[in-house]
């Protein structure tokens, strides 16, 4: 998990590297929400408001590239949280910081429509113990990965901004350790931003040929761990190599179709009196993906289904969110979160090839 965030901590210098005279600024934002319980093991879990402060240094490219303007030039940035999550004494609190890019889907002279999207890390002060926390049957760890997702209205005056928001903030550790059922929060939140830097934008040239419409094939090597119930129980690595095929149709639409190979060690401990081996064990699936490129970097939402799964230890259905970075020589490093619905399998990490892939 230590990878989450890296991504956009690297696409945020890229931008501030490449340009000069930057917008940007910051923002504070105040959230009101409460712990939705998603498992009847964790009904007795709320007892109170959630409640969140959050800090936002945000920057804006400035359109000397193409995909600044293919996403109207959207915010990026780097937001501190701090805030309980509705049973401190259970639960604690909780402390993040997370990177997020924010589309903006209307805008007007005083008024934009945006979307947030932002992962990275959060440390929570309990965790489950048998015999000091027994009964936080939520999360198994101090350190987990944050995701925040949130719709906002942002009334633009001058350098002043005012917010009024619905987001999403969740905290799991992807089942690298029990329990794992996750805590989601849904906040009502209401931001004060200022811009202190402008700059004179931009605009560039449309650039996206028929030469990016193409097919473009390679190999995702992943390399993960996941633990099983009961809790506490042991930690299994998990090997996975996934055969891809992927076309980008538009700067803003792809495509991606795999044939996935997972060798689940964690299989080995399910249904334990029946004796198996390793291609027992070993898992083949399809699956079928939407890419959003963003320069060199590639969000990817999808779904697959598993073709070979001897034991059926899940459901038949797996799905997959999350960013791939792509280097001038082909390679990609990938960060893509596992589920079956909303239950964590595990991080995929790892190392990707394109082998047709040709440099710009």
């Amino acid at each position: 998990m230590k990878f989450i965030g890296v991504f956009f901590l690297l696409l945020i210098t890229q931008i501030a590297l490449s340009q000069k005279n930057l917008t940007w600024g910051i923002e504070t934002r105040t959230k009101v929400g409460f712990l939705a319980a998603h498992h009847n093991t964790l009904y007795h879990l709320p007892n109170s408001l959630a409640s969140a402060q959050e800090l936002s240094f945000f920057i804006q490219p400035n359109g000397s590239k193409q995909w600044h303007i293919d996403y109207k030039k959207p915010l990026i940035g780097i937001t501190a949280f701090a805030g309980s999550v509705s049973n401190n004494e259970i639960l604690g609190r909780y402390y993040g910081i997370y990177q997020f890019i924010e589309f903006p889907f209307i805008q007007r002279k005083h008024y934009r429509l945006t979307a947030k999207l932002g992962n990275g890390l959060a440390y929570g002060t309990k965790e489950y113990d048998p015999i000091t926390n027994p009964k936080n049957t939520a999360i198994g760890s101090h350190l987990n990965a944050l995701i925040c997702i949130a719709l906002k209205n942002r009334f633009v005056f001058n350098r002043h901004q005012l917010s009024v928001g619905l987001d999403i903030t969740h905290c799991s550790n992807a089942a690298s350790k029990t329990p794992n059922l996750g805590i989601n929060l849904p906040f009502l939140s209401l931001g004060y931003g200022y811009t202190i830097g402008e700059s004179k934008t931009i605009d560039s040239i449309k650039n996206y040929t028929q030469q990016n419409r193409k097919f473009y094939y390679g190999a995702t090597g992943i390399l993960s761990q996941k633990e099983i119930y009961p809790t506490g129980g042991k930690r299994y690595p998990v090997y996975a190599v996934s055969l891809f095929s992927r076309y980008l149709f538009k700067p803003k639409v792809g495509l991606e179709l795999a044939f996935d190979i997972f060798s689940k060690q964690s299989n080995l401990g399910y249904k334990t009196d029946i004796q198996k081996n390793q291609i027992d064990i070993l898992q083949l699936g399809v699956f079928a993906g939407y890419i959003l490129p963003l320069d060199k970097m590639h969000f990817i939402l999808g779904m697959g289904v598993y073709i070979r799964d001897k034991y059926q230890p899940d459901m038949f259905l797996y799905h997959r969110v999350g960013m791939r970075y792509f280097m001038n020589n082909g390679l990609f490093f990938n960060v893509v979160l596992k589920s079956h619905f909303a239950s964590a399998d595990y991080f995929e990490t790892g190392i990707g090839y394109t082998f047709n892939y040709k440099s710009k």
